[in-house]
């Protein structure tokens, strides 16, 4: 266990669960567990990922250094780079990045300008993907990663992403060898399609097929400046006609702010029974 308390603005799938990982003001009764755990235990880092949580963040910060501890804070809504990963620290264990950064320069994503082109990293343990763009990275590294996943108590999921212009046949090859369970690819703008059209083919003739929605993910932006519903919806139905299953992804402005009517539809779409019904009919 790591020696040191975290501190999250808000919990996700990926927040650490162990005891000394936190999304709250210290009360009396953490406080009193903590003591009996680890009296000496005094260092606490509050880690932030989007900007919009920064209010929440500096206020849990307060509340954590009025109790007596040191905080330190960080995280990506610092713009900061990344070190070296360390498992369990700051995503819950299972949870591995192998490099950062990224070569591309999509206007509505930091980790370019945050991180630099792609930095690759000692490989540690995990199964749930969560670089950059992993595909970006030299060819070695690429296949140590996989001889890192081959050994996991579970089958591998890239919810970091894969870069549909970047994939290739042995690419596939490996995916398909390490049984992936879940791969996410994107789909940001309509210039996207062909390439997204091209990976779902490389990746059913290389044996991949999905025919439940359950193992080709696909984000689709939508809500961004000068969309349109109606554009968005065809980017989606275009999506699984593209052999994904579509993941709306809500665009925030740097406050975290969206429009009312954009959340309602991106809700429509996050709900499975509802988005299998209208990709099925057609409506």
């Amino acid at each position: 266990m790591h020696n040191i308390i975290r501190i999250f603005p808000r919990r996700t799938k990926a927040t650490p669960d162990d005891s000394l990982a936190f999304t709250t003001s210290p009360t009396k009764e953490i406080l009193c567990n903590l003591n009996k755990m680890n009296g000496n235990i005094k260092e606490a880092h509050v880690s932030v990922a989007f900007t919009y949580d920064m209010p929440k963040a500096v206020q849990l910060a307060q509340d954590w250094y009025k109790a007596g501890f040191g905080v330190k804070m960080g995280g990506p809504a610092f713009n900061s780079p990344g070190g070296d990963f360390v498992p369990g620290l700051y995503l819950k264990e299972g949870y591995v990045i192998t490099s950062r950064g990224c070569h591309g320069s999509c206007w509505f994503c930091s980790s370019p300008q945050r991180e630099g082109g792609i930095r690759e990293l000692p490989i540690q343990s995990g199964w749930n993907v969560l670089d950059d763009n992993l595909l970006a990275c030299s060819d070695s590294h690429i296949k140590a990663v996989f001889e890192m996943l081959f050994h996991q108590p579970q089958r591998p999921v890239f919810t970091g992403g894969l870069d549909k212009y970047l994939l290739q046949e042995w690419h596939v090859d490996l995916l398909r060898q390490a049984k992936t369970e879940r791969m996410y690819f994107a789909y940001d703008s309509p210039e996207d399609f062909d390439a997204l059209i091209n990976a779902g083919k490389m990746l059913r003739d290389g044996g991949i097929k999905d025919t439940s929605g359950h193992k080709l993910k696909c984000y689709v932006l939508i809500g961004y400046p000068d969309d349109t519903m109606a554009n968005a919806e065809k980017r989606l139905f275009d999506t699984w006609r593209a052999g994904f299953w579509p993941y709306a992804m809500l665009y925030r402005n740097e406050q975290g702010e969206t429009a009312e009517d954009w959340r309602k539809f991106q809700r429509t779409w996050a709900r499975p029974q509802i988005v299998y019904h209208m990709l099925k009919n057609g409506t």
